[in-house]
């Protein structure tokens, strides 16, 4: 049997009352393929150190008959493992979709894995366990994904990373002893471990896999040193729970969250179908279809300490430079004069607002701008009157310290009544006020989780759909002290996230180039920070910090009155680029740009006959004329109107060779520049080009 979508095919072989196994993955197959002689194919003979009947761990892979890996089922019952014995005895295709339904007569277990391939070639996966026995189990781990892995991808593609350094790739070999990472503080945090890159190295053919799930995760590569008869490596995404967290009594079922990969002959052809899936299937609607606005938040420009007259200035400058959303961030609650207090109060300072929030929401509105407020409900200060009136509220091992990080201990969603005041708390500010738009942060690793791990994501998604459902018109934005919760399970329930604390420009190249692998531009949250940058230190100029900024949902995190009348025509001059060009950003399908110099780097964005292209140097070239950029992606035989945007960087400028023809445009084909490319003055660091595309019609 075979699933067709998006030039990938998947062909199945299925035996009722044995296993089914994934035979074929890869570009799309004629019609005609003889998928029983393409299965024949793929067959191997025994060899001398394997059991006389090879095992198949197939789409459900388990340890019996000789095989050594990972089960996608882990039961437990009074202390004993449950060795278990699943047969495929239905399946049943609708579409574009199989359901495979096995089960386990002596056991009394059935499980049903569902794989359904989108027209963008989206395979999304997920297993429910099924208890029909008169005895509770254990429940130790369940694989959302077991994915067989063609022999031909022989590298890989990770992720690592910090606070404020995100999203680090490291490509390599796979290794004999395959992979394996784990998260176990309640979320992925900032290396992103929750994504996997599969690479053919003979070709760009790529693979990438993910979990959308915002708990802890389980990912392990295992490579055929375990039994199999095939050579293939094993794929297992899971979710991450402890031992005795997860029962299942008589009669109960189980469902794992939601998996997903996608295979493309390129890496852009993989992150343009990621792209397109998260338009179409995961971000609320709104969000696909409104128009990014720009941001100006509040905490670069006056951190915690927050007074109505400074925001009430802040505003003005905000709507002088083109400013479409205001967003109050940390400081604006009850008694939050430092990061250690206050947490979990949800009421406006009476020192920073003796009238409310109302006087500076209305100041915003008089601007024509949105409304946004930062918020942190999933935490709680020590200090803090909530906290002292409910300190069972909290996440907490019986008889342990309550160890605190940031000053901060976290909520248990999974108690209706902590969900039942976030729900209220929230909801009267947003019935109250004209409040656009949520930025919901999550500071805090959950820890002790306490047999937790499991029910508080689920709780926590509770809490959102039910507030969206009550106002489905506010924007949600979803940060993890910048990007330590990113998943597509967040992502269908909000409208951005936050890649990055991080906002100095060199690092968001970086940043965003990874981020945008897997996800659209528009859903990544990309803001011109100040300079000196409070992270890193380093001084960055206007110009190349507001062209970084526009390949994303762009924002202003910097206080404008402290920049140069220079800097803030600059910056409103970016800013009104990205409002003209933002529908090409955020709808268009995403080139990364690859140069020789190690130190320039670039995206480009084509969308219905446009494209904006970034080329930016980070380093000092050890050439002088840098060779042209190349933009491959473009139609061949199309003629472009090609432009350097304005304005430019000024010394740079100076080394163009016909300035006013890089202002007017120059008739190029795509072939001309897919195989030349664009020369372009790339020798000093911080030099950032926008370059524009607009086929000519003959």
């Amino acid at each position: 049997m075979r699933l067709d979508g998006g030039g990938t095919t998947l062909v199945f072989a299925l035996a009722k009352g044995g296993a089914a196994d994934l035979v074929y993955l890869g570009a799309a197959l004629p019609e005609r393929e003889d998928l029983a002689a393409l299965e024949i194919s793929t067959r191997r003979s025994v060899h001398e150190s394997q059991a006389n009947t090879p095992p198949t761990p197939g789409l459900l892979p388990e340890r019996k008959g000789g095989w050594g890996g990972t089960p996608a089922v882990e039961l437990v019952q009074k202390g004993a493992r449950v060795e278990t014995d699943f047969r495929l005895s239905d399946w049943e295709r609708e579409g574009n979709s199989l359901a495979l339904t096995y089960k386990d007569v002596r056991a009394g277990f059935g499980v049903m894995i569902t794989w359904r391939i989108s027209e963008s070639g989206i395979v999304q996966c997920a297993l429910s366990l099924s208890n029909a026995s008169q005895a509770t189990y254990q429940l130790i781990r369940l694989a959302s994904l077991a994915l067989p892995i063609p022999a031909r991808f022989g590298e890989m593609t990770s992720y690592s990373g910090r606070w404020a350094g995100e999203m680090h790739e490291s490509r390599r070999a796979i290794a004999p002893e395959g992979f394996a990472r784990q998260s176990a503080i309640g979320k992925q945090g900032f290396g992103g471990g929750n994504w996997l890159l599969l690479h053919d190295p003979a070709s760009d053919e790529t693979l990438a896999a993910h979990l959308a799930w915002s708990g802890d995760y389980d990912t392990r590569l295992e490579c055929d040193n375990v039994g199999a008869a095939d050579g293939r490596a094993m794929l297992h995404m899971a979710a991450r729970w402890d031992a005795g967290e997860v029962t299942l009594a008589p009669g109960a079922t189980f469902e794992t969250p939601g998996a997903v990969f996608a295979r493309g002959d390129t890496r852009d052809a993989v992150a343009q179908s990621l792209h397109r899936y998260l338009r179409e299937d995961i971000l609320p609607l709104n969000a696909a279809n409104a128009p990014r606005k720009v941001h100006l938040n509040s905490w670069e420009a006056l951190g915690i300490n927050l007074s109505e007259q400074g925001l009430l200035a802040l505003v003005d400058s905000a709507a002088e430079l083109g400013i479409e959303r205001f967003v109050l961030d940390d400081g604006w609650f009850a008694g939050r004069r430092t990061d250690r207090t206050s947490l979990g109060e949800l009421y406006a300072s009476p020192h920073v607002f003796p009238s409310g929030l109302g006087p500076l929401i209305d100041r915003v509105h008089s601007k024509g701008i949105d409304f946004g407020l930062w918020v942190e409900p999933e935490m709680v200060s020590p200090d803090s009157d909530l906290y002292r009136a409910h300190p069972d509220w909290c996440l907490a091992a019986e008889g342990q310290e309550r160890g605190t990080m940031r000053g901060q201990l976290v909520l248990d969603l999974t108690q209706p009544a902590v969900t039942t005041y976030l729900f209220e708390r929230l909801g009267a500010l947003l019935t109250e006020h004209d409040i656009a738009y949520l930025k919901w942060d999550h500071n805090r690793d959950l820890f002790p989780m306490g047999g937790k791990g499991h029910d508080h994501p689920r709780a926590l998604y509770k809490l959102i759909d039910d507030l969206r459902a009550a106002h489905p018109g506010v924007e949600i934005e979803s940060c993890s002290s910048g990007g330590g919760r990113i998943d597509y399970g967040i992502l269908s329930r909000t409208h951005r996230v936050w890649p990055s604390d991080n906002n100095d420009a060199i690092e968001r190249l970086r940043i965003i180039r990874a981020w945008s692998q897997v996800l659209p531009l528009e859903a990544l949250g990309s803001h011109v920070g100040p300079s000196p940058n409070p992270i890193t230190g380093r001084r960055l100029n206007m110009d190349f910090r507001a062209k970084v900024a526009m390949f994303g949902h762009m924002g202003v995190e910097a206080d404008p009155a402290k920049m140069s009348e220079r800097e803030r025509a600059t910056l409103a001059a970016h800013i009104a680029l990205y409002k003209e060009w933002r529908g090409v950003l955020h709808a268009g399908d995403l080139t990364r740009l690859e140069h020789p110099d190690p130190g320039i780097e670039g995206l480009m964005v084509t969308a219905k006959g446009k494209g904006l292209a970034l080329a930016a140097q980070t380093g000092f070239s050890q050439d002088f004329d840098a060779a042209p950029m190349r933009l491959p992606g473009l139609d061949p035989d199309a003629i472009y109107r090609v432009r350097l945007l304005e304005p430019w960087p000024t010394r740079p400028s100076l080394y163009l060779a016909h300035p006013e023809a890089a202002r007017e445009g120059l008739r190029l084909s795509g072939r001309a520049r897919t195989t030349q490319g664009l020369a372009l003055p790339l020798t000093r660091p911080e030099t950032a080009w926008l370059i524009s595309l607009e086929t000519i019609t003959p």
